[in-house]
């Protein structure tokens, strides 16, 4: 298995691009629609950006853990390396547009990729370590599970707060 961690971690950089761009697009091709909207981007906001990278990490992360079962570590390393993704989202968005002003698109875009590419790098060095503390995995995915939960109602009731408005229309939510 160790030697396939590069693989997997690749396998899951691919599935996290693929998916987040679909899922960008998603409620807009489906005439947004109300059940696909808590797992789509709804708006331009960064909020909706880091859902976008939340959603297929999440699920390759359930995928992988049945290949991973003997990993009593799987989990605590899934959370750290998923909270850091949608924490560099916001992180370097706003350092970027604070230091240089309006960002173009393809900045913004590269941001996305830029962030799931250090999550799954991270994780992989996680991973190959055999020492890692993880004091309960329970912990990880409800963790994990919060996460998803705040993802699905803050897309019906969005808080009034910069990170989930829409910069092109001052939009919040659906």
């Amino acid at each position: 298995m160790k030697r396939s961690i590069g693989l997997w971690q690749l396998l899951g950089f691919a599935v996290t691009s693929f998916g987040g761009t679909v899922l960008h697009f998603l409620y807009d091709w489906l005439g947004e629609a109300k059940w696909i909207a808590p797992f789509s981007g709804v708006n331009e906001s960064t909020w909706e950006h880091m859902k976008l990278l939340f959603w297929p990490m999440f699920i390759f992360a359930i995928v992988q853990s049945f290949f991973f079962r003997e990993r009593d570590d799987f989990w605590c390393v899934k959370v750290r390396g998923i909270l850091l993704g949608i924490i560099l989202i916001p992180v370097i968005f706003y350092t970027y547009n604070g230091a240089i002003g309006k960002s173009p698109d393809w900045i913004n875009i590269a941001i996305f990729f830029i962030s799931a590419a250090i999550s799954y790098i991270f994780e992989t060095r996680l991973f190959k370590r055999q020492n890692l503390l993880c004091k309960s995995p329970k912990y990880a995915i409800g963790i994990l599970s919060v996460i998803a939960l705040l993802f699905v109602v803050f897309t019906f009731f969005t808080p009034d707060a910069d990170i989930f408005r829409d910069p092109l229309t001052g939009a919040l939510g659906i």
